[in-house]
């Protein structure tokens, strides 16, 4: 999935860092149910970093059965993590 695609569909824009707060929210409310239905599971790891990075996404332990795509969600979120930090 594009990047660009997903915030242009989900948010409306793809720019989110220019959303209010309540336009925030109603895209992680779309995404989070999009989400909650998609079944392929590279959407799904797209959708789920999604909401990671707009600080929404669900325990990777709780969004992911397959030990493999949690594991990944678990490394993806920790990369994350550790990006974000000051050395």
């Amino acid at each position: 999935m594009d990047l660009d695609a997903i915030s242009q569909h989900f948010f409306g824009t793809t720019d989110i860092d220019t959303l209010d707060a309540a336009a925030l929210d109603a895209g992680r409310d779309r995404v989070s149910i999009a989400f909650g239905t998609e079944r392929e599971s590279g959407r799904r790891f797209a959708l789920w970093a999604v909401l990671r990075a707009t600080g929404d996404a669900p325990d990777p332990a709780k969004a992911f059965k397959d030990p493999r795509e949690r594991r990944a969600a678990e490394l993806y979120a920790a990369a994350i993590g550790a990006a974000g930090s000051p050395d």
